[in-house]
């Protein structure tokens, strides 16, 4: 019988040494230094991303194909081991019985499989991958135990290898086909009987063992040996690509309904004109209700009212509507419910009508009644799955996608995006293990709908994963978002025993591929700083290799003339509100499905990277904003400061030049226009010399994170609603209406300013209104009898004027602006 489907490649594998030979070599060996030369060598260790055709790999003539499919990391080096199976074990004298497992040992690192109780052909199927950097054996030994032995874990028999005649293997390659190996007994004799089916081979993070290969770091993993008690954290330790569910919109418009009977009385009528009649919809955890009826009678109700839901891919929940009666304050009544599988709705994918439908009641609470008497009214409903939307999970200014559900819209793509997370450096411990601190980290990148999750390496600060992944690109304006997590679930007490315990953050790096050249690869490394109660915490660098490869050059200029969601987002878009509400349930939706996953990814790694506090308040953040405005209005203020120096002539040269070209624009108009889009490409063409070299990173100092207040931190922090006490919320709450009473101040100042513009023509002040109607009159006479450049030059040297022929009073028109009134007056 096969051990795998897909096909293998038959290679002369590594003949099995004797135990005895291996011991005489391993004491009579080179030092350690000179026993890694066995391993076959040639691999680059240096950080920039390179091809896997140098080296040993590239002597084999197959490095080209790797070197083209995993080009910008560093080529890690492994040897594999894969063990099937065995026959023919021989059964325990104590028990009866066989529970045999296999161990893999390469030196002081070894790895086993699970114990089968009872079982003496078992079946494994399991893959151990041996880093070169951290092994120096020159052999592998695989042994079989029984667990049901008098000895504890006697050893059944032994294989051992010569990792040096290990046969190499480089996709794309078909898997290396297991053979069988007779076991070797204590002596160095030949077992009676037993044999196990291996596979060993030496290649490199490429293959495709390598995601779900047991890893030489997870043996420091309590739990992590052959008994399987740590068999989650292994697995959780293991790299992993997820998908998001494909999400839908569900919109339910509640129409009407009709024979609806209270529960107790003889309809609505008597129930009361004064009872309240909505239906409530439920799906998965949300809720929504409509408001009151708005026209009722003695048989029907109606409402007319939309509510809208972000449902996911496979629909096991149903919508529940429930339709509810308030006769009195705080007491509703069930009338009725029904239950609405999701896959009744028909998938809408243009504005066309939805036909409506009637759907029958049932009731709810009541004692049991004949099949043909459960009937409590019936219900008009028009809903439908939108598919023309785009289903936001995230912020839609790090939006990642924008494609809509129904793949029938979906555009071709227009490049390919390909990241190597090569590793971090100058980690920070963020736990303590046995007095001594340590980080156990992984790296998540999210882009559009697929999420992937490195390999966690255990106790180390300076992590390397060397892992590429490939993403394609329909839309240039998106944001690729990657994150560090320590790994809080290996070796904790806490996580064994099932309470919660959360995987911390260590930083994030956002990169727009806007800001990407095309073909180019870029091998950065990007600060990982987090906010943290004690303030901004710096916890080392991610270090990245990026390339988006242009399919279409002609795509990617049109689309950036069209609308950055699907048309029908601007044709019957949704609320703010709305969107605000969907995008949370979708967020939910997306960290329930992931967090099924195995190994899951957990919940609060999906809210980090998908920014599920952004709605939050934050005087950092306003601060941070409010900065940002500043910056961006800095330069129409200079530009000012420049024009008041002119008109003060503190530079009579620039202002003379300043009076020439203004003389000259107004004599030939025609050359605005070129003059000012002449001007805009030259900045243009000589800002390229001083262009961003690199993606820009996570900036402190603009997000007003490097002296922030505790008190403001902690508050940020704060969970929704509050958990502080009572003082702490007092004074935050004193504290934030200081800070919007200034706001206030500020709007209420602009809004007297626009209402003093309106009141110019308004007769509030009638002596105001009449000066400046005979204004406008006289203006345009005069504008009338007088050619336009006259009047513009006119003005232009009046305000170009000398200082000797200016005043330090304030003008006349400004004086005149402050004297109007505004609506401020009638204000409380």
């Amino acid at each position: 019988m096969p051990v795998m489907a897909y096909p293998y490649v038959f290679r002369a594998q590594a003949p099995p040494v004797r135990v005895e030979d291996h011991k005489a070599a391993k004491d009579a060996a080179a030092p350690v230094p000179q026993a890694r030369e066995q391993w076959p060598a040639g691999a680059s260790r240096s950080a920039r991303p390179h091809g896997a055709g140098a080296g040993w790999l590239g002597g084999l003539g197959s490095g080209e194909g790797l070197a083209s499919a995993y080009d910008l990391v560093e080529t890690m080096q492994y040897l594999y081991v894969r063990v099937v199976k065995a026959r023919g074990l021989p059964e325990s004298a104590v028990t009866g019985g066989c529970s045999p497992y296999v161990e893999a040992r390469v030196g002081n690192y070894h790895g086993a499989t699970r114990h089968l109780e009872g079982k003496s052909s078992p079946e494994w199927n399991q893959v151990f991958a041996f880093s070169r950097d951290r092994v120096q054996a020159t052999a592998l030994e695989v042994l079989v135990r029984d667990k049901d032995a008098l000895a504890r874990d006697d050893c059944v028999g032994r294989v051992a290898f010569d990792i040096a005649e290990a046969p190499v293997r480089v996709p794309p390659d078909s898997p290396l086909a297991p053979q069988w190996y007779r076991l070797e007994g204590t002596g160095g004799k030949m077992a009676a009987n037993g044999e196990v089916m291996l596979a060993v081979w030496v290649g490199t993070q490429a293959d495709e063992a390598f995601a779900d290969a047991w890893h030489a770091d997870a043996a420091s993993v309590h739990g992590g040996g052959g008994g399987g008690d740590g068999a989650a954290a292994v697995q959780s330790m293991r790299s992993k690509v997820y998908v998001t569910p494909k999400l839908w919109y569900l919109r339910i418009s509640v129409l009407e309904a009709q024979d609806v009977v209270p529960p107790g009385t003889g309809g609505i009528a008597d129930k009361g004109r004064h009872a309240d009649v909505f239906a409530k919809v439920q799906v998965g955890g949300m809720v929504l209700r409509t408001r009151p009826c708005a026209t009722r009678s003695p048989t029907s109700l109606a409402w007319n009212e939309e509510l809208v839901f972000a449902v996911a891919e496979p629909f096991d929940e149903p919508a529940v509507l429930i339709i509810e009666a308030r006769a009195h304050p705080g007491k509703d009544e069930i009338i009725g419910r029904a239950v609405l599988p999701l896959t009744l709705f028909e998938k809408r994918l243009d504005r066309r009508q939805v036909q409506a439908q009637w759907f029958s009641l049932e009731p709810f609470g009541r004692p049991a009644r004949p099949p043909e008497a459960v009937f409590a009214g019936r219900v008009q409903l028009r809903a439908c799955l939108e598919g023309a939307y785009h289903v936001m999970e995230e912020p839609t200014m790090y939006a990642s996608d924008t494609r809509p559900t129904a793949r029938q819209l979906w555009r071709p793509p227009i490049a390919v995006l390909e990241v190597g997370v090569l590793g971090a450096q100058g980690l920070t411990p963020m736990k303590t293990l046995d007095g001594r601190g340590m980080t156990d980290a992984y790296c998540v990148a999210k882009y559009g709908q697929k999420w992937v999750r490195t390999r966690t390496v255990v106790d180390s600060c300076s992590p390397r994963w060397n892992e590429q992944y490939t993403w394609e690109v329909y839309d240039p304006c998106t944001v690729l978002t990657l994150a560090v997590f320590d790994n809080c679930q290996l070796g904790n007490a806490a996580a064994g025993s099932g309470a919660a315990v959360r995987d911390q953050r260590i930083g994030k790096v956002r990169i727009r591929l806007s800001t990407l050249e095309m073909d180019r690869v870029y091998t950065t490394a990007h600060p990982l700083v987090v906010l943290h109660p004690s303030g901004l915490r710096k916890n080392g660098e991610l270090r990245l290799a990026v390339r988006l490869t242009c399919l279409s050059l002609g795509s990617v200029v049109y689309l950036y003339g069209q609308p950055f969601l699907p048309k029908m987002h601007y044709v019957h878009p949704f609320t703010v509100l709305q969107l605000d509400n969907l995008r949370r349930q979708a967020m939910g939706i997306v960290a329930s499905r992931l967090s099924r996953a195995e190994p899951p990814l957990r919940r609060e790694v999906v809210e980090y990277m998908l920014d599920a506090d952004s709605h939050a308040w934050s005087i950092r953040q306003s601060k941070a904003n409010f900065f940002r405005v500043t910056a961006l209005l800095s330069g129409a203020a200079s530009t000012a400061r420049w024009l008041a120096d002119v008109c003060r002539w503190k530079n009579p040269a620039a202002t003379i030049l300043v009076h020439v070209l203004f003389v000259t624009l107004t004599c030939f108009p025609d050359l605005i226009l070129p003059t000012m889009f002449l001007y805009m490409s030259a900045a243009g063409l000589w800002n390229y010399r001083r262009r961003p070299r690199r993606p820009p990173h996570m900036d402190a100092r603009l997000s007003c994170a490097e002296a922030v207040h505790p008190d403001e931190l902690d508050e940020e922090l704060d969970t929704f609603p509050t958990s502080r006490p009572n003082a702490v919320v007092r004074l935050r709450y004193d504290r934030l209406r200081s800070v919007a009473g200034r706001i206030q101040t500020v709007v209420g100042d602009v809004a007297t300013q626009g209402e003093r513009v309106r009141s110019l023509l308004a007769w509030r002040d009638p002596r105001a209104t009449a000066l400046f109607t005979a204004f406008c009159l006289v203006a345009a006479v005069v504008l009338y009898v007088t050619p336009i450049r006259v009047v513009a030059l006119v003005v232009g040297l009046y305000v170009l004027r000398h200082p000797r022929f200016r005043s330090r009073m304030p003008s006349a028109a400004g004086n005149f602006f402050k004297r109007l009134p505004s609506r401020a007056d009638t204000m409380l």
